[in-house]
Order: C-alpha cells, then structure tokens, then sequence
C-alpha cells in the first residue's frame, strides 16, 4: 500500500503516521497483517473491517458476488459496496485489491468490453487473485479474461505502470485508511481517472483524531481503526488535489466490538467511527459551474430502472 523506498519521519503536521515512525514502517506492518497474519476474514479481531447490509445490494451485484471463487470470498476485507451504478464496458481500477473479490465482481459487470486492474502490495494476496483468474473467465462465460492484477504501492501508482488518464472508475474498499499518505493516494487517483471520471469508494471515519496510543497499535491499524481519517480531512485532501467536493453515498456509524481484543476502548478515548461511501467526481478542464445544470436520468442503469440517487443529498422517497 506504500512505497517502501520512503523512509523519512512523518511531520506532525501531515498526521500521516504515528510520531516517532516512519511511512516504511506503517508500510510493513500493514504488508505483515494482511499477508502473514491474517488468513481469512474470520481472522479479523474487530468489525471494523466487514460489510454490513448486503441484503439491500442490487440483485445483480449480489449474483455476481455469489459467483465469486470460494478462496477469494473468504479472504475478503471490506467496509462497504465499491460497486458504482453503471459501469457497462468501462475501465476500473481497484485499490488495495486484495484477493481479487471486488474485482472480479467489477469484472462480470463491466463486461467483455471492459477492462479491470486491481493493484496490491501483498504477494500472498495476488497469488490468491491471480490463481483465480481463469476460473472467474470461465464462470462468466468470457472469450478471454478482461482483469489483470499488478504489484504496487497506491502512492506511487505510475511506478506500476498506470499512466495518466487511462481509467473512467477507480475504487477502493476500507484500504484508504491503511496508508500513512493519504494525500498522495487521492493525487495518484486524480491523475490515472480520465475526465469525467469518478473514484467510488468505501472507507472508515472517525469524529476526531485518533488517539496517539492507538495510532502507535500495529494491530489497530491493520483493522483500519487507527488510520482513520477524520470527516473534514477527506473534503480537505480531495479538493486539494483538484477534485470536486466529496459526495456521501451511504454511512453508517458503529461501535468497535472488542471481538478478540481486550481494552480497546480505553486506548480510542471515546472517538466514534462510521463506515461510508463516497463518490469524487473528476471534472473536464471546460467544465466550470456544476450547481447551475440540471440533469435528467432517463431509467437506463441496469438495477435502477426506477430510480437513481447520484448522492445521498439527493436521493427521494419517490419513484421517480
């Protein structure tokens, strides 16, 4: 998830990672968690990391879900649906793709005429998503695979060889939160989106800081509690890079269930966490006044005949 040729010590202002650390070794613990320590999802020690509410899921999304290879489904981690509302023949790349789940569901529904990157700093997990590659080909009933999955550092994406404005989609699901850069995570996605293009993508929040003795906790951080990043900080990074504002999907707050962990509590100092999706929206460079256009939506995204909800300050009671 970052680059470990970066050794230098954080500045306290960044709030990056935990004082007296480095980028490297938030890098490496992170690598450690997910590609020694962690051998499925029933590994997790909180629900930081675990997705909520399928049931409500588009049908569509749930049957391609259901298709996915047993091995994949099961080293699974998630806080949310990275799935966006139309993606026939587009160009996806996932962050912190993990064992390929998302993918691979991204890859049914883009299609034969779409195309699915997924990049990931961990060997353990690309062996898993690369052994399953020609399985979900077959299972989709494709001529040839249309996903492809590459080693890399989501701060430095154009050292993987993801040149500028070569996506329409880029997503992500609770990996944000792992990086001690997020600034450059967000640039990094300005960059390979095409105009027009969106990052759609989950993450966990927090109300305030996070408490420094839990910044410091390996294992918190790798349940994505300790990275979290606070409310007004993604508005903050995404308008820095040239992004639109942030638009809030859906959200969720929680409680930190100890699970196998003991005196978690006491180490967050009552912050409250929620888990939510958002869309970012990368505009053209002669697009200048987005609150003055009006837009109809003519009922042809497959799962939202009837109705689609760009964002939840716009979404409706009625059919419409």
């Amino acid at each position: 998830l970052t680059s470990t040729e970066n050794t230098h010590m954080c500045s306290p202002a960044k709030k990056c990672c935990p004082s007296g650390t480095t980028e490297q070794s938030v890098t490496d613990s992170v690598k450690e968690y997910y590609g020694k320590r962690l051998t499925a999802s029933s590994d997790l020690k909180t629900n930081a990391c675990t997705t909520s509410n399928s049931a409500k899921w588009p049908k569509h999304v749930r049957d391609a879900i259901a298709e996915c290879h047993d091995e994949v489904a099961s080293k699974y981690y998630g806080c949310g649906l990275t799935i966006p509302e139309s993606l026939d023949g587009v160009s996806v790349l996932d962050l912190g793709s993990g064992s390929g789940r998302d993918c691979f569901v991204l890859s049914k529904l883009v299609g034969e005429g779409g195309e699915v990157v997924g990049i990931d700093m961990t060997d353990e997990q690309l062996v898993i998503a690369n052994r399953h590659i020609d399985y979900h080909t077959e299972k989709f009933g494709f001529s040839k695979s249309n996903v492809g999955f590459v080693k890399g550092y989501i701060e430095k994406l154009g050292e993987a060889g993801l040149e500028d404005g070569s996506f329409d989609v880029v997503v992500s699901n609770c990996v944000i939160n792992l990086s001690p850069d997020k600034r450059a995570v967000l640039r990094e996605v300005y960059r390979v989106l095409k105009p027009g293009g969106e990052f759609y993508f989950s993450d966990v929040y927090s109300d305030r800081a996070v408490p420094e003795e839990a910044r410091k906790d390996e294992i918190l951080w790798g349940e994505c509690i300790s990275g979290a990043l606070v409310w007004n900080e993604l508005v903050q990074y995404a308008e820095e890079v040239g992004f639109e504002k942030p638009r809030l999907i859906t959200a969720s707050g929680y409680n930190i269930e100890e699970g196998k962990l003991n005196k978690i509590k006491d180490k967050l100092g009552g912050v409250k966490f929620c888990s939510a999706t958002y869309r970012i929206v990368k505009l053209g460079g002669d697009v200048e006044d987005c609150d003055s256009m009006k837009v109809s939506y003519k009922g042809d995204i497959r799962g939202f005949e009837k109705r689609f909800d760009f964002d939840a300050s716009n979404a409706r009671s009625e059919e419409r």
